[in-house]
C-alpha cells in the first residue's frame, strides 16, 4: 500500500465517490485510480466501496474504518511536512487564511498587518467563500485556518474557538425618518423595505430568528454576502440595511450614511477561527492566531487542538 492509494481514496469520498471528477482533481486519469483502490481493497482483504458495476455506489462499514486511519495518516504526513517547513525556515512560508468576504474587509486587515510586521517574510494567501466553505477549506487544508461568523461549531474534525462577539447594526440615509427613532423595534423594521446579508453569512440566521419569534415577516428586498454591496443600495434608496457593527466601524462622521444600534433586537454573534484537528501548527500560525483576539494563547490553542472531544463553545473559555 502507499500514499498515492489513501490519497485516491480520500479524494473519491470527497467527490461523491465520482472517479472522473477524482481524476480532474488529482490530475491522473480514472483508470489508474480505479486499479489503485482495487489493488489497496486487495491487499487488506476488505471492499472500501460497494459497487454498481464499476461505479462506486457507497463506502462500506470496513470502509468507513480504513478512511478513518487513512486520514490520520494523510494528516500526520501534512504535519511532516509542516515540521520540515518549520524548522527549515523559523520565519517565512505561506499563511492560508479562509474567511468570508467581511472579515477579510473588515476584520483580517489589522492582524495581517501586524503578521507581516512580525514576520516580513510570511506570504499571506486570503481564501473567501461562504462560512460552509471556509470549514471545508480547514479540513482539506487548502487554508491553515479559518474565520467566520457562521458553521464553524460543531464541524467534525475541526477545533472552533471564540475570536470576538459582535452586534448588528441598521444603516440609513442620514435624513431618514429612522435615524431619529430613539430605540428602534422589531416592528419598526418590519413597516420597511431592508437590505441584508445572504441567509448565510453574517449573522442573518439571529435576525430570521428574531422575527420569526414575535411572528413578524421582514420585506427582504435584497440580499448580499458583503456589507459594502449592502451600504450601497441604501445609499440608492433601496432600503434600510442590516450590517455588522464592524462594518461601519471606520465610517467618517457626517458620512452620507448613519447608523443605528441593534444589538437588543438580534442578540450577540459570535465569530470564531478554527483549525484542523490534530494538525501541526507553524510558529507564525500560533503568532497570528494570538493576534486576532487576546483570548487565545498557543497554550490554549495547543489543548484545544489535542483534545479528543469537541472544544470550542463559548463556555469552555477561561476568561
Amino acid at each position: 500500500m502507499n500514499l498515492h492509494q489513501f490519497r485516491f481514496v480520500q479524494e473519491a469520498v470527497r467527490r461523491d465517490l465520482n472517479l472522473t471528477e477524482t481524476a480532474k482533481a488529482l490530475f491522473t486519469s480514472q483508470p489508474g485510480i480505479s486499479k489503485a483502490i482495487l489493488e489497496l481493497e486487495a491487499e487488506l482483504g476488505i471492499d472500501i466501496f460497494a459497487r454498481h458495476g464499476k461505479r462506486l455506489r457507497r463506502v462500506t462499514a470496513p470502509g468507513q474504518e480504513v478512511l478513518k486511519s487513512i486520514e490520520v495518516i494523510l494528516r500526520e504526513v501534512s504535519n511532516l511536512k509542516r515540521i520540515g517547513e518549520e524548522f527549515s525556515r523559523q520565519d517565512e512560508g505561506t499563511l492560508s487564511i479562509a474567511t468570508t468576504h467581511s472579515q477579510a474587509r473588515y476584520f483580517l486587515p489589522e492582524p495581517i498587518a501586524q503578521l507581516r510586521k512580525r514576520f516580513p517574510k510570511v506570504n499571506i494567501s486570503l481564501h473567501q467563500g461562504s462560512p460552509e466553505q471556509v470549514g471545508k477549506m480547514v479540513l482539506e487544508e487548502v487554508a491553515d485556518l479559518g474565520l467566520a461568523t457562521e458553521s464553524l461549531a460543531g464541524v467534525d474534525g475541526l477545533v472552533s474557538l471564540p475570536c470576538y462577539e459582535w452586534h448588528h447594526v441598521v444603516v440609513m440615509p442620514a435624513g431618514h425618518a429612522l435615524a431619529q427613532v430613539e430605540r428602534i423595534s422589531l416592528e419598526d423594521l418590519a413597516m420597511l423595505p431592508l437590505v441584508s446579508y445572504h441567509p448565510s453569512f453574517s449573522g442573518r440566521t439571529r435576525v430570521d430568528q428574531a422575527f420569526a419569534a414575535r411572528g413578524l415577516k421582514p420585506n427582504i428586498v435584497l440580499e448580499a454576502i458583503d456589507a459594502d454591496v449592502i451600504k450601497t443600495y441604501v445609499r440608492l434608496g433601496l432600503g434600510v440595511g442590516i450590517v455588522a457593527e464592524i462594518a461601519v466601524r471606520d465610517d467618517p462622521p457626517g458620512a452620507d450614511l448613519v447608523s443605528r444600534p441593534v444589538g437588543h433586537l438580534f442578540g450577540q454573534n459570535v465569530t470564531r477561527i478554527a483549525f484542523k484537528r490534530g494538525a501541526y501548527l507553524r510558529n507564525f500560525v500560533y503568532a497570528f492566531a494570538e493576534m486576532t483576539s487576546d483570548r487565545l494563547s498557543r497554550a490554549l490553542l495547543t489543548r484545544a487542538l489535542l483534545a479528543q472531544g469537541q472544544f470550542g463553545d463559548a463556555n469552555d473559555y477561561q476568561l
